[in-house]
């Protein structure tokens, strides 16, 4: 191999790892982790090429939010330690390349799932794509309210799974909507209070950032309560068992008492770290769990 060869091969193995970058992977995983949940739980029959389909065109409208955020956010991100290696504030990528990244990979993604899967699947990808890209992102930079939009997005790719089986909404799949949808605000609001001071040196008045440690912490303890509340419907609709009731208490015993212990001992940074860490735990065992105990529903 020449040597301007050689030194092709890596530019072009650090070009295309940086677009993937601008997807989050780790955060499209987690995504496609509970829309594959959804699917499976859901009532009646898709076949493997629909699942694959169904799967990779969800990642796909994932993705491009993903890298419209990042487009929108560059300036921001460069004031977070966990955001300024980014492709665009660490200067490796041009922002009309993200931008035309991000544009490309949504114009194909959206009427793929649409066509491929069903039209309301294909609605719910546009509305997760455009709630988060259009709404959520600005918002961040002017009230705290973004973190109950910034929900929505994150809370549709399980229902995605379940309508592209069965092509309808109904308790089962909006019991895995609610689930999702109450995790994010314990789960985000961790985030911001262990990340307060980046949050606000890049401008955006999210969680502690905005509303105090004292409140955040509160709000922290009573949109778990929620949580462990509506953690239960799948076994009163009947999508799952006992095994998964015992299992959704004793995490969410476990949750409530990371929450009540920061409200009760006003703890700081430390302890919204390790609750963050359960919370990851924590969505991870109760999916797991209700996939286990719930079992093929074709």
């Amino acid at each position: 191999m020449s040597n301007a060869a050689a030194r092709t091969t890596p530019s072009l193995l650090s070009s295309a790892a940086d677009l993937l970058s601008l997807t989050k992977p780790r955060l499209s995983s987690q995504v496609l982790f509970t829309a594959a949940g959804g699917m499976y739980l859901a009532p009646g029959q898709i076949s493997p090429a629909r699942v694959v389909l169904a799967l990779l065109t969800i990642a796909a409208t994932v993705g491009a939010a993903n890298a419209l955020n990042c487009y929108m956010e560059r300036e921001s991100d460069r004031h977070m330690a966990r955001t300024r290696n980014r492709p665009l504030p660490a200067g490796r990528m041009e922002p009309a390349v993200a931008l035309g990244f991000g544009l490309s990979l949504v114009l194909v993604a959206i009427p793929m799932l649409s066509l491929s899967v069903n039209r309301l699947t294909g609605l719910l990808g546009f509305i997760a794509f455009a709630s988060y890209v259009f709404v959520y992102t600005p918002l961040k930079a002017r009230t705290e309210a973004a973190m109950v939009v910034g929900a929505l997005p994150g809370a549709l790719p399980p229902l995605m799974g379940w309508t592209a089986v069965t092509g309808t909404l109904d308790l089962g799949g909006l019991s895995l909507f609610g689930i999702l949808f109450l995790w994010q605000l314990p789960h985000f609001l961790a985030i911001s209070l262990y990340r307060k001071h980046e949050y606000r040196a890049a401008g955006l008045t999210v969680g502690a950032a905005e509303g105090g440690e004292h409140r955040s912490r509160w709000l922290l303890l009573l949109t778990t309560v929620a949580l462990v509340a509506v953690s239960v419907v799948p076994s009163v609709v009947g999508i799952t068992g006992r095994a998964y009731l015992v299992a959704a208490a004793v995490l969410g015993a476990g949750f409530l008492f990371f929450a009540g212990k920061g409200v009760v001992q006003r703890l700081g940074a430390p302890w919204a770290r390790r609750t963050f860490a359960y919370s990851l735990v924590y969505l991870s065992g109760l999916f797991l769990v209700l996939m286990l105990d719930a079992g093929p529903r074709g």
